[in-house]
């Protein structure tokens, strides 16, 4: 059965013809959609009793349902959501004083076979719809007392692996619930086409690089795609989204004990992002991961300091990820991993910084 989740306000106003009546309809089912949440087509009483029935018979509405909730302390709540097919997909509520986020998943699993991530550990089933990414959404702004306004394109899957599901996911986001594009951020390994592409869309949008070391060799280690695209390669995409965007990135960087959090490596860092000239913070994220095969650690708190000292001395704006979610597993292919082996954790997610 077609999901009616996906659609713009024009393909809503064709399926609305398609059935027979007022295109003015199309309106009316976006609204409810998109702007009331409604979880299923009998909540929306606007509608005539026939067209309801009629609808039913050959859509649904496409809220993903969800398998397991865990609530943290904070207020961050981590879902497992199910999709038709039975594939289970994650996503985060991230609540915080001024604000809330919803981080989302963009494929069922990973390719990218980063060695410090649990979604990793799983591969890659397929992508997901653009319903599917903004279904997660409106699953969690339906559980919510607060309206969700930021997205972090950061749970399961490479976004720009995904790119044109992403894209228009975006822009339901934007267009049809209202969400200012510059609240979404989109979090890649350092897919160089794709961030050429998305440069090329000139969506006030933020791009965060998971950079995660200053060499390639490092890199490679951490992020397997490191082989294919070098991070010269990598940074000179950035730099072309920056100049064509206007918009400063993050880069994402794991600190992992004895792998690549020295005072040296955090000097390379800051010269190798000064320069390609591109602004933006560094975000710094202490690694806190248990049983990898690689044996990796979280690094000291004198070692984290010092690195961000060392970055700041050479003029970057570097700031620490706050932890949110820890006992719910709240990174992403935590719980997933979890309710099939209670043994693998992987680092912990949060978008929001500490200053």
């Amino acid at each position: 059965m077609e999901t009616l989740i996906g659609k713009t306000t024009r393909e809503l106003e064709a399926v609305a013809a398609s059935l027979g009546t007022q295109s003015f309809r199309g309106k009316q089912i976006s609204a409810w959609l998109y702007k009331k949440g409604a979880s299923s087509i009998d909540a929306m009483t606007d509608l005539p009793a026939a067209l309801r029935t009629q609808m039913a018979a050959e859509y649904s509405v496409g809220i993903p349902e969800p398998v397991h909730r865990d609530a943290a302390k904070d207020g961050t709540v981590k879902y497992l959501l199910r999709c038709d097919d039975g594939l289970t997909i994650e996503s985060v509520y991230l609540p915080y004083q001024e604000r809330v986020s919803a981080c989302l998943s963009s494929q069922i699993g990973c390719a990218a076979g980063c060695t410090f991530c649990a979604t990793a550990l799983s591969g890659l089933a397929r992508n997901l719809t653009p319903g599917e990414i903004v279904g997660q959404y409106l699953r969690m702004q339906a559980e919510s007392e607060r309206r969700i306004s930021h997205v972090v394109y950061m749970g399961m899957g490479e976004p720009l692996w995904n790119y044109d599901n992403v894209i228009q996911s975006m822009r339901l986001l934007g267009d049809e619930i209202g969400l200012s594009y510059r609240h979404i951020t989109v979090s890649t390994v350092g897919v160089v086409p794709g961030i050429l592409a998305l440069a090329r869309e000139k969506m006030p949008i933020t791009l965060a690089l998971s950079l995660h070391a200053p060499d390639d060799d490092t890199r490679s280690r951490l992020i397997p795609t490191g082989r294919k695209w070098k991070i010269a390669e990598i940074l000179e995409a950035c730099r072309e989204y920056s100049q064509r965007t206007q918009r400063d990135l993050t880069f994402e960087y794991l600190l992992i004990g004895g792998v690549n959090d020295s005072v040296e490596q955090a000097g390379a860092l800051a010269r190798l992002l000064n320069r390609y000239r591109l602004q933006g913070n560094v975000n710094l994220i202490p690694f806190n991961y248990v049983a990898t095969k690689q044996g990796f650690s979280r690094p000291t708190r004198d070692s984290i300091t010092e690195f961000r000292a060392e970055l700041e001395r050479l003029g970057r704006v570097a700031t620490q990820r706050m932890t949110r979610g820890h006992e719910v597993s709240a990174a992403c292919g935590q719980l997933r991993r979890k309710l099939e082996s209670p043994s693998v954790i992987s680092l912990q997610l949060a978008d929001q910084p500490e200053k």
